[in-house]
C-alpha cells in the first residue's frame, strides 16, 4: 500500500503543481490535448448550461450565467488546494504516518490534517513530524502553501484588471455602435464631418483591443467566461459587429479607410479563430442566415438614406459572403458554446441605447425590464 500511496501522491502534487504553472504563470496558450483546468471547465460549464436552462427564469438566466465565472475560479482553486494537501498526506501515510499527535491517533486522517495545517502555515502544533523524511515534506509543503498563496494573490488583480480593461472598450462602443452593436449602426454613426477620420480611430483602437483581448485570453482563459455588465453586451458580440463592420468596408464601402479595416479585420479573425482552438469549438455554419440577401438589400437602403453607399454588383455580393465565411463560423460556434446571442447587422427599430434607458423609468411606468436592454439587477 505504500508503494500505491506514493504513485498516486507524487504524480498528483506534480499535476497541481504543472496546472498551477500553465494556469498563472505561462503567459501562452498549452498546445497538449488533456489538461486538467481545460477538463475542469468544460465539464462543469455544460451542466451549469443545462442548469440555468432549465431551472432558472428566462430574464435571470443571465445572471445565473454570469456567476459561473467567478465560483468556477473560487472551486478551480480550492481543488488546487486540495489536490496538494492529498498529495502530501498520501506521502506521509506511505511513511507509515511518521507523526506524533497530542491524543496519540495515526492514520491517513491525522497525516491528512497534519498536510492540511501545513499547507495553509497554521501551525496548530498538535500533530508534528518524528522522522527526517517527514520533517522535509513538511518544510516543502509550507512553501509550496506560501507559494500557493502569492500565486493567488497576484492571479486575481491580474485577472480583475485584464477584465475591466476588456469591458471599457465594450461600454464605450454602446454609444458608437448601439446596443446590442451592430454594423450599420458604426457605419451609420460615423457619417458627421469629421465621421470618416472617427471610423478610422474607431477601428485602429479595435486593432489594438482585438490583440489585449486575444492576449489576456489565451493567458487567463477563465476571463471567457465572465460576462459583460448588460445583457445586451459581450466580448464575443463586440468582437463580431467589428468584424461585420471591416467586412462591408473591404468588400466596397466608398470613402471608408479600407487599409485600416484590413488590419483590424486581420487580428480581430486571428483572435476568434485562437479562442476557438482554445475552447475547441469546432466552426459551424449558422442555423440562420445573419444576412440574407433581402437583409443586405435592406442594409444597402438603411446606409444609402444615411449618408454611406455600400458598392452593388455580384463581384461585390460574392466578396462580402467570402469574407463572412472566414468569422462566421467560428463566431457561432463560439456564441453557442457561451450561450451568447450574435448582435444583427441591423439594429432593431425601438431599441434604444443603454445610457439612453432608465429602469427607474420603466418602473415608474409599471413596466419593469425583462433584461433586454438593460443592466442586469442584483
Amino acid at each position: 500500500m505504500a508503494i500505491i500511496a506514493t504513485l498516486f501522491g507524487i504524480p498528483l502534487i506534480l499535476l497541481v503543481l504543472w496546472e498551477g504553472f500553465e494556469t498563472i504563470v505561462l503567459p501562452r496558450r498549452v498546445t497538449r490535448r488533456f489538461r486538467l483546468t481545460r477538463f475542469f471547465y468544460r465539464s462543469s460549464w455544460r451542466p451549469w448550461v443545462w442548469m440555468v436552462n432549465t431551472l432558472i427564469p428566462v430574464r435571470q438566466r443571465e445572471t445565473w450565467l454570469s456567476y459561473f465565472g467567478p465560483l468556477s475560479l473560487l472551486l478551480l482553486l480550492s481543488i488546487w488546494a486540495g489536490g496538494l494537501i492529498t498529495g502530501f498526506a498520501l506521502l506521509h501515510w506511505a511513511l507509515g504516518s511518521a507523526v506524533l499527535s497530542i491524543d496519540g491517533r495515526a492514520g491517513f486522517f491525522a497525516d491528512f490534517y497534519l498536510s492540511g495545517t501545513t499547507f495553509f502555515t497554521l501551525g496548530m502544533g498538535d500533530v508534528l513530524p518524528r522522522s527526517d523524511i517527514a520533517r522535509l515534506l513538511v518544510v516543502v509543503e509550507s512553501g509550496l502553501g506560501f507559494a500557493f498563496l502569492a500565486l493567488v494573490i497576484g492571479y486575481l488583480p491580474a485577472l480583475n484588471q485584464s477584465f475591466a480593461r476588456r469591458e471599457v472598450s465594450i461600454s464605450l462602443l454602446d454609444a458608437r455602435a448601439g446596443s446590442p452593436p451592430t454594423a450599420s449602426e458604426i457605419l451609420s454613426r460615423h457619417v458627421h464631418e469629421r465621421g470618416k477620420d472617427a471610423l478610422r480611430q474607431l477601428l485602429h483602437e479595435w486593432e489594438h483591443w482585438s490583440a489585449e483581448l486575444l492576449e489576456g485570453h489565451l493567458s487567463y482563459p477563465v476571463l471567457a467566461y465572465f460576462r459583460s455588465q448588460h445583457d445586451n453586451q459581450s466580448w464575443l458580440a463586440a468582437l463580431t459587429a467589428i468584424l461585420d463592420t471591416c467586412a462591408l468596408i473591404i468588400a466596397g464601402l466608398e470613402g471608408a479607410s479600407e487599409r485600416q479595416a484590413e488590419l483590424t479585420f486581420a487580428i480581430a479573425r486571428h483572435a476568434v479563430l485562437d479562442l476557438s482552438l482554445v475552447f475547441r469549438t469546432n466552426p459551424k455554419e449558422p442555423e440562420c442566415d445573419r444576412l440574407p440577401p433581402e437583409q443586405l438589400d435592406r442594409l444597402r437602403t438603411l446606409l444609402t438614406e444615411r449618408g454611406q453607399k455600400l458598392r452593388k454588383g455580384v463581384a461585390i455580393d460574392l466578396k462580402l459572403h467570402e469574407l463572412r465565411q472566414m468569422y462566421e463560423p467560428y463566431v457561432y460556434s463560439l456564441a453557442t458554446y457561451f450561450q451568447v446571442i450574435l448582435p444583427p447587422w441591423i439594429a432593431e427599430e425601438g431599441w434604444i441605447d443603454n445610457w439612453q434607458g432608465s429602469f427607474w423609468k420603466q418602473i415608474e411606468k409599471g413596466t419593469p425590464s425583462t433584461g433586454k436592454n438593460t443592466a442586469k439587477h442584483f
